[in-house]
């Protein structure tokens, strides 16, 4: 049975926590990976290169931001923006933030 880890509601998205997890730009890569995406990934299929520790580390930041939700499906982690939910709480910012966020060039 799959469940999701904590994650704060809705209402209790901060913008400041928001802006602190998007100053990173491991955890930009990630948000803009996932916002290239209409459902959720695993945490393997990510493009950022780093160890799983780090990887850990930035997810939870980005989770406990309120900008992501992690579902635990056996062993995997599945990964997922809370787009409606940042859409809701600070309308047009995810959609600005990826729209301006530099991307890698892809070889």
């Amino acid at each position: 049975m799959a469940r999701v880890v904590n994650q704060p509601a809705r209402e209790d998205i901060e913008l400041t926590a928001v802006f602190h997890a998007l100053s990173d730009p491991a955890r930009l890569r990630i948000v803009c990976d996932l916002a290239d995406r209409t459902d959720e990934m695993s945490c393997s299929e990510l493009t950022v290169e780093m160890s799983k520790s780090t990887l850990s580390h930035h997810l939870k930041v980005l989770r406990e931001a309120g900008l992501t939700v992690t579902r635990v499906d056996g062993t995997r982690r599945m990964v997922s923006l809370r787009a409606d939910d940042l859409d809701a709480r600070f309308p047009g910012l995810l959609r600005t933030v990826v729209t301006v966020a530099p991307r890698p060039v892809r070889a």
